[in-house]
């Protein structure tokens, strides 16, 4: 992944987040790509339709690598981005690192479905949120961590 043309979402990891050894649990992974795709989603979308559901979608598939452990009060850089549009689904790669360091600790992805917000049931994605999807958050940062 490119990391120059990632969305960036910044946080700061909390005591609660860890484990005894101040190691992030494993789970909270998967959450961290949750905040970051939302972020995402927020500069992607227009911000009334973000949250209106006119662009609802579904995790289906959710993968998460391990290389490095994130600590308490680390500052964690996550980078997203669109790595694939489908008709009705898209990809969203991840990278998670502590910032100046170029190794990511933490890869992943998340397997998304567009859903109708009444029905739940499968949705076509529109060719201007198919552009919006691979371009519009490109090099923006959205910093939570108090830095």
């Amino acid at each position: 992944m490119s990391d120059q043309q990632s969305f960036k979402y910044v946080i700061r990891v909390r005591y609660g987040e860890c484990d005894a050894q101040h190691v992030v649990y494993n789970p909270k992974y998967g959450e961290y790509f949750d905040l970051a795709a939302t972020e995402f989603l927020r500069a992607v979308a227009a911000p009334a339709s973000a949250f209106d559901g006119s662009f609802e979608f579904q995790v289906v598939k959710l993968l998460v690598e391990w290389t490095g452990p994130a600590r308490f009060d680390d500052v964690l850089e996550i980078a997203v981005r669109t790595t694939k549009v489908g008709n009705t689904s898209f990809v969203l790669g991840y990278e998670i690192r502590r910032p100046g360091e170029t190794a990511p600790i933490v890869t992943g992805e998340t397997v998304n479905v567009h859903v109708d917000h009444k029905t739940w049931q499968k949705k076509q994605i529109t060719p201007e949120m198919r552009e919006r999807l691979l371009h519009a958050a490109s090099g923006k940062t959205v910093d939570q961590s108090g830095r």
